[in-house]
């Protein structure tokens, strides 16, 4: 039987594990604070995915969290939401969309989803993705595609895939930019995403390079083909 002492023992150590140097420790003490939960460890798990550099530890964190009730989890994450540290938001995000409780979808802002920072706008592209009610899919391929020609190679795959999984409310935004808008690279963007809908298997790289040339050709084709 376990004793308060030894238990009041083995919570310290778990906080104190959660605040090493050494990142090995750190992934030890979330793996404990996720295989034996206990409220207390809700804020200092919490604490420690906004500043925790590793990913596999933040993984680990993340874990641990939805091992605990999501009453007392949930309305902590969220407050990361609003957080000035794109760490914490990104992470919370992630966090959500593991614990998988679509009903917190009405309290995540929408401002993440253009979000300055782009490993918070592509983690709250994914969540969206999971926790919008499929009525509210029409409205948030509309955001989405707000966002084309934004950031590098990773970050325009991932806005790329959001709108894929979205599926047929998302089929028209992309098509209106593909067709209708005036900077070559968000079209090209927006024709590599549509390219991507209708082949899943395609790489993206090669999906962007044909958008790429399809936008600089015109919808003519290049000269000399004129039927």
């Amino acid at each position: 039987m376990t004793t308060p002492k030894a238990e009041t023992t083995t919570t310290a150590r778990v906080l104190a594990g959660l605040r090493h140097d050494d990142s090995s420790v750190r992934l030890r003490a979330a793996l404990a604070a996720g295989s034996d939960p206990d409220p207390g460890f809700v804020e200092p798990l919490v604490e420690r995915c906004r500043v925790e550099p590793v990913f596999h530890v933040r993984d680990m964190l993340t874990w641990a969290l939805t091992r605990h009730p999501e009453t007392v989890t949930v309305p902590r994450v969220l407050a990361e939401l609003g957080s000035t540290h794109a760490r914490a938001r990104s992470q919370a995000l992630h966090t959500l969309s593991k614990i998988g409780d679509r009903s917190v979808w009405p309290a995540v802002p929408r401002s993440l989803l253009t979000d300055p920072d782009d490993e918070v706008a592509r983690t709250a592209w994914r969540t969206a993705v999971l926790l919008a009610p499929e009525d509210e899919a029409a409205e948030l391929s509309r955001a989405l595609v707000s966002q084309f020609g934004r950031g590098g190679r990773e970050t325009r795959l991932s806005l790329s895939r959001a709108l894929v999984e979205l599926g047929e409310p998302a089929v028209a935004p992309v098509r209106a930019v593909a067709e209708g808008h005036a900077d070559p690279g968000v079209r090209a963007h927006a024709l590599a995403t549509e390219r991507l809908r209708r082949d899943p298997e395609a790489g993206f790289a090669d999906a962007v390079e044909e958008a790429k040339r399809a936008v600089s050709l015109g919808p003519d084709g290049p000269p000399g083909e004129e039927e």
